[in-house]
């Protein structure tokens, strides 16, 4: 039988071929991990400030190179800038790929105790993300009560990486929200090697497209292939995107406040509600740092996005 070949195997072999067996457990500290490829101050300034008025651990961002202006911002905030190993070389989607960054990082740092995965562009904190004590493994949900039968994106990319079955399993659990995860150095670490396992099943083209890590997630999640407690939202995270913005409201201080009136240490998707992306820009934001327009689609970029759809829905012979 011919072995599998294809490039997400290939740059996988390269991220998790070395054997690590990590001691962790040996440390107290803290870390907060974010992916802010394709950022630059704009877009990371509010995270970075938010998070540094209340929390004093480690803050990595993985970033790109050749950015003066981001790396003065993360100098000033104490955050480690970190670059991508594998440099110009063939990688899957970044929402793929940072599990890849995460897991050798942390594999290389075992005195790590606790570890907040999350997104970058869109989070803002309103306290300590480790103030309330760390157990366990916890996946955050998507929106109160949703379940994942009610999220087209998600069931899509369910059934393109596991197929109908699977999709359908887990269709009556809780949506979960691969942009915040939260745990001990150990099962995030090993969190992240399921995901990046479970992408590469069936079809390496998969994990190239935006969306899988979040099905991969809910499968590991929900199918227990990773032990983890399922926290309803508004609690140490909040994820807002899909809320009525008539519930969220905002406090005297600036800080966002929930349906509950409680206030969330983790605050994610605040930028989907026009009054908040208000509130929080003028808590935290600079009136010098302004978002640059992303660069138009050449005629380069919309093929390669067509080759990678056809790949997506061709079988790989095996």
């Amino acid at each position: 039988m011919t072995p599998v070949s294809n490039p997400y195997l290939t740059w996988l072999s390269s991220v998790l071929g070395a054997a690590r067996t990590p001691r962790f457990g040996g440390g107290a500290a803290q870390a907060v991990m974010g992916y802010a490829t394709g950022y630059g101050p704009a877009e990371v300034e509010i995270f970075v400030r938010s998070l540094r008025a209340h929390f004093d651990g480690r803050v990595v961002l993985f970033v790109d190179q050749d950015r003066p202006d981001l790396d003065e911002l993360l100098a000033a905030h104490d955050v480690t800038a970190e670059a991508l190993a594998w440099g110009d070389a063939w990688a899957p989607h970044p929402v793929t790929a940072r599990f890849a960054a995460y897991e050798t990082w942390l594999s290389e740092r075992p005195w790590i105790s606790d570890v907040l995965l999350t997104d970058v562009r869109d989070v803002v904190f309103q306290g300590d993300p480790f103030a309330e004590p760390v157990t366990g493994l916890e996946a955050f949900t998507e929106a109160e009560g949703d379940l994942l039968a009610a999220h087209a994106f998600n069931m899509k990319h369910l059934r393109s990486l596991a197929g109908e079955g699977m999709a359908q399993a887990v269709a009556d659990k809780p949506c979960l929200c691969a942009g915040t995860i939260l745990g001990p150095a150990r099962a995030v670490t090993q969190l992240c090697r399921v995901l990046l396992m479970t992408a590469a099943i069936p079809r390496s083209g998969v994990a190239s497209t935006f969306g899988t890590d979040q099905a991969a997630y809910n499968l590991a999640v929900h199918l227990g292939v990773v032990e983890a407690e399922v926290r309803s939202n508004f609690g140490r995270v909040a994820t807002i995107g899909l809320s009525n913005a008539d519930g969220l409201t905002i406090s005297d201080d600036g800080l966002i406040v929930n349906p509950d009136g409680g206030i969330s240490p983790v605050v994610h998707q605040y930028d989907r509600h026009v009054h908040l992306t208000a509130a929080v820009s003028a808590k935290w934001g600079r009136d010098d740092y302004s978002v640059t327009k992303a660069r138009r689609k050449t005629f380069s970029d919309r093929r390669q996005r067509l080759v990678a759809s056809i790949g997506r829905r061709l079988p790989e012979f095996r």
